[in-house]
């Protein structure tokens, strides 16, 4: 670790995977409440579109991309409240569209699959300063939207009639949670990849759900597996020379089977105490209607 903090970029590179492992899992334990788990990556496809954009035209790439997702996500919401009976199949042609919209913009601007390859899979090696800021005012917001509509949030994702009939605004924390999702994967896509980056949304919020019962346990210990994926998986794809987006994702996964299995051992060992104490209580009860009866 501390030989990896000899070079400027992979402390750069340190400083980005603590913003990502923050907040992809903050964002997404709303997601996973809604049950949109997949909203993560299908943004991604979309997010393409706009990386072709900024190549073709020269251009920020991460501006095209920012500007795509966000608009990609609120047509996303719009399709899903509107039309819940096809919004899969049109979900599904704004995916495969700006999947297909971007390898072809990327093909025409000459970079080719080079281009392509470090924001699908990730390059975080290859960020930059100037990246780190962007990313670091993005993370800003996406936080900063977690602290204030928190609450709001929590109540659409619990149950929407109940939230509408509060007197909240429904389609507006709804469109922003799609865009803040849309903000995320712009925010992980040069660490992580477009392709990979759902899973620092959903992985680290299904291990939490393993271990603990409140909504706000469960997004706290989701950001710090989060966290612990993404530092352990730059480190380890540092000394073993591996691509980091990969590695990041496969020690999410590792962590979540960890859950599972503690989980099932705190399970257990609260059954078992569950028990112990209901054991006593009838006994007592038993030994009560033996002393009534002059047992």
């Amino acid at each position: 670790m501390m030989e990896m903090l000899q070079y400027g970029f992979m402390r750069v590179a340190l400083v980005m995977a603590v913003l990502i492992g923050l907040t992809a899992p903050a964002v997404g334990t709303f997601i996973v409440q809604r049950r949109l788990s997949l909203l993560g990556d299908g943004v991604g496809h979309i997010a393409l579109t706009g990386i072709g954009l900024g190549l073709l035209t020269g251009t920020s790439p991460v501006l095209g991309a920012l500007v795509v997702a966000v608009l990609g996500a609120v047509a996303i919401e719009v399709l899903r409240a509107r039309s819940r009976s096809g919004a899969d199949v049109a979900l599904a042609l704004l995916f495969y569209g700006g999947l297909a919209g971007g390898v072809l913009l990327t093909d025409a601007e000459g970079g080719g699959g080079t281009s392509l390859q470090s924001y699908l899979f990730g390059s975080i090696s290859s960020v930059t300063v100037d990246d780190l800021y962007v990313v670091a005012a993005l993370a800003a917001v996406v936080l900063g939207v977690v602290a204030l509509f928190g609450r709001e949030l929590f109540l659409l994702c619990q149950d929407e009639e109940v939230a509408r009939a509060s007197g909240l605004p429904v389609r507006f924390l709804s469109a922003l949670v799609a865009v803040t999702a849309a903000v995320t994967v712009v925010i992980a896509m040069r660490a992580i990849g477009l392709l990979l980056v759902s899973a620092l949304m959903v992985v680290p919020v299904a291990a939490a759900q393993q271990l603990t019962r409140g909504f706000r346990a469960t997004m706290l210990l989701a950001m710090a597996a989060g966290v612990l994926s993404a530092v352990a998986g730059l480190a380890g794809s540092f000394e073993y020379d591996l691509p980091p987006g990969p590695s990041i994702v496969l020690l999410a996964l590792t962590l979540f089977v960890a859950a599972v299995l503690g989980g099932t051992l705190v399970r257990r060992a609260r059954a078992r105490a569950a028990a112990g104490r209901r054991i006593p209580a009838v006994r007592s009860g038993v030994d009560a209607e033996a002393e009534v009866l002059g047992g």
